[in-house]
């Protein structure tokens, strides 16, 4: 029986870190400009604007989360290092690019499982490259929006000059992690 590679070592994070910090104080900022400029009334539609968005979003983004576990829970750690860990090479790469373009959905459902796969062991450079397939190609995407409007052979030249850029992009990442670990040795 194969035992289970260990657990990737997370960082211990605080509650309000510093991007968050900045993120706050732009918030509050343009608040606060918005009530200067423009008064109390639009300052108080904008507020229930934004919590419309935010109502209409929640149940996006927590079904991007519940995917998310769901994959955690049904992939084994040990499959998702094997396919796409730091020891899987080019073909990590390779299946991350091929996983980018079947996923369906939106930002809500890839982050999260990004996130999740990171988290399980896989390497940077292949949520890289699924990500940037996901963004550049998406089957969805391409079946439901371009074939139909701009024909298959737009789709076809897209996709073919797409490809290359999901796979460079997580091999740009690779190269830039040797140099760190070469650059950080002693």
């Amino acid at each position: 029986m194969q035992s289970e590679p260990p657990a990737p070592v997370r960082r211990k994070r605080r509650a309000l870190d510093w991007p968050t910090a900045l993120l706050i104080t732009i918030v509050l900022s343009a608040a606060g400009y918005v009530f200067w400029r423009d008064g109390a009334a639009r300052f108080l539609e904008v507020i229930w604007s934004d919590a419309d968005l935010f109502a209409l979003m929640l149940p996006n983004v927590l079904a991007g989360c519940l995917i998310a576990a769901l994959i955690t829970v049904l992939l084994p750690r040990d499959t998702i290092v094997r396919w796409v860990g730091k020891d899987a090479g080019l073909k990590g790469i390779l299946i991350a690019a091929g996983a980018g373009i079947i996923v369906p959905g939106g930002p809500f459902t890839i982050y999260p499982i990004a996130a999740a796969v990171i988290g399980m062991g896989a390497d940077a450079a292949a949520v890289v490259t699924l990500i940037t397939s996901w963004t550049t190609i998406g089957l969805s995407r391409s079946l439901v929006w371009e074939l139909p409007f701009l024909g298959f052979d737009f789709v076809l030249w897209r996709w073919l000059a797409a490809l290359p850029l999901a796979v460079l992009a997580g091999l740009i990442v690779r190269a830039i992690e040797r140099y760190w670990r070469v650059k950080a040795k002693p």
